[in-house]
């Protein structure tokens, strides 16, 4: 029975020790990202198949020239992004068809591919033109966090949203996000401006955040994982909450 007992304080104490390693992992990282001369701004072009020249890309600072912004953060994505592109093409250009105030950009961010990424990508430029489709370039692989930063921060829509390259998330699942978004941006709006009228709002005058969840289908989740898939998944809660606050569940879905 001792040695049991002994056995399992090891085994605890083993635990213990990967999940303070793991988090020690996850803090220097984001702190060697965060000071690493990655994230130092420079001029970011984007790309035109059709022009030699790079363009210079537009910032989140200018005036909206689109309702929807949508950045797909890509790394070696070329036998995923077909599929996942025609889907996203479909869907924006019928809402707009039906809806002539709708405008739209899809903004594609090559992570510093080394596959045929960015040839996809400029077969949908070269089909769509570059005013509804554009690429930015990466030129080395810098992380999914930097890829989406470089797409949110060189858009030109009012409304930007992220969507991974796997088509994972459906976005035609958009409006559902949408909806909550204005009803939260129009609450904010009339408290804001309580003489304003309801046609004078625009999304793009409110800050508003929301992300997608599959936080409902964790239950089911949990049953259906390994145990240590399991702790490491809450490990890795526990570094959200601390690191992000409360009130954010699903990290990584990717739709937000």
């Amino acid at each position: 029975m001792e040695f049991l007992v002994t056995l399992a304080e090891y085994g605890l104490l083993l635990l213990v020790i990967v999940f303070f390693g793991f988090l020690s992992v996850v803090v220097f990282e984001a702190w060697r990202r965060r000071h690493s001369n990655v994230s130092v701004e420079t001029v970011t072009t984007l790309e035109d198949p059709k022009s030699i020249e790079p363009i210079p890309c537009p910032h989140i600072t200018d005036p909206a020239e689109k309702y929807l912004s949508l950045i797909v953060p890509a790394y070696n994505e070329e036998l995923r992004l077909p599929a996942a592109l025609e889907e996203t093409m479909d869907y924006l250009q019928d809402r707009a068809s039906r809806d002539k105030s709708f405008s739209f950009e899809v903004v594609i961010v090559d992570d510093g591919s080394v596959d045929g990424t960015k040839r996809v990508a400029f077969d949908f430029v070269r089909k769509h033109t570059v005013d509804n489709i554009r690429v930015i370039p990466l030129g080395k692989n810098q992380g999914k966090g930097e890829a989406i930063r470089k797409g949110m921060l060189h858009s030109r829509g009012q409304l930007l949203l992220m969507l991974d390259a796997d088509g994972a998330t459906k976005v035609t699942d958009l409006e559902k996000l949408e909806n909550q978004i204005n009803a939260v941006a129009r609450e904010e709006y009339s408290i804001r401006n309580p003489a304003s009228k309801d046609m004078d709002f625009r999304i793009g005058d409110v800050q508003v955040s929301a992300f997608g969840s599959r936080a409902h289908l964790e239950e089911k989740a949990l049953a259906t994982r390994k145990w240590y898939r399991n702790f490491l998944m809450k490990g890795f809660h526990l570094v959200v909450l601390l690191a992000a606050g409360p009130g954010i569940r699903d990290t990584q879905v990717a739709f937000f």
